[in-house]
């Protein structure tokens, strides 16, 4: 029989040996870049809340939760490849909603933060227990990354550690330290961050082998793979505009 989606993306996760190549997951914004993803033979994709967002005309964080899921939802069924989808804060949804809607669009994994709503940070004990039902609600169907915001709010990596370990142990199948700088992930297995590791690649950071050898698990872009293209759409417009 198959493996289905969600155990496909896990077998991707768990398939990647310590300081081999990491898990590379393009996220796409809308049905068409989802499709040219899934075409360059990407395994799974993972979609970014600030790209959806700016596609749809809002600032990110700012973007309706019924349009987020729809969105997602159309993504999904663009590819044939395992979408996991960015589902921010959790728009004050309880877990057994969250995982419902999740499902809903088709995605089988979900990206939960620990900022709040006033931009921050959630009790890691409070986060740990969300996603402890999180986990529950979801079983085996969703796989589960964990972002820790302790760098982007101007955290410590002791503090980044700390929740890490907390999510792992509540039922994260990933953590992902946003922002973390490339050199401190050896610090962050130091100090006892096991599991998958997501890492968010920006311009300027090592090559995805080296970021495999320093320990990320999985590679994932946020909103950059948008602003790249978003660049190339700027050109075409000033060269229209001069022909």
């Amino acid at each position: 029989m198959p493996a289905s989606p969600v155990e496909r993306l896990r077998t991707l996760h768990l398939g990647v040996a310590p300081g081999a190549r990491p898990l590379v997951l393009p996220g796409p914004w809308d049905a068409a870049s989802a499709r040219a993803f899934e075409k360059a033979g990407f395994p799974a994709l993972a979609t970014p809340s600030a790209g959806i967002a700016a596609a749809l005309g809002h600032e990110d964080g700012k973007t309706p939760a019924e349009e987020m899921f729809a969105a997602v939802a159309r993504i999904v069924r663009a590819v044939s490849v395992p979408v996991t989808a960015d589902v921010e804060g959790g728009y004050g949804l309880s877990p057994e909603e969250l995982v419902a809607r999740v499902l809903r669009t088709g995605a089988v994994g979900l990206n939960l933060e620990d900022s709040d709503r006033t931009g921050g940070l959630r009790d890691p004990r409070e986060q740990a227990e969300r996603l402890a039902a999180v986990r529950a609600a979801a079983g085996p169907r969703l796989f589960v990354n964990a972002r820790v915001d302790s760098y982007l709010r101007g955290g410590t990596l002791d503090d980044a550690a700390e929740r890490a370990r907390r999510y792992t142990a509540a039922g994260a199948d990933c953590v992902f330290p946003i922002l973390a700088p490339a050199d401190d992930l050896p610090r962050l297995r130091a100090a006892g961050v096991t599991g998958p590791l997501n890492f968010l690649a920006r311009p300027g950071d090592p090559d995805f082998a080296e970021l495999g050898r320093l320990g990320a698990t999985r590679i994932t872009f946020g909103h950059g793979l948008l602003l790249r293209t978003l660049a190339g759409v700027e050109e075409l417009a000033d060269e229209l505009l001069r022909a």
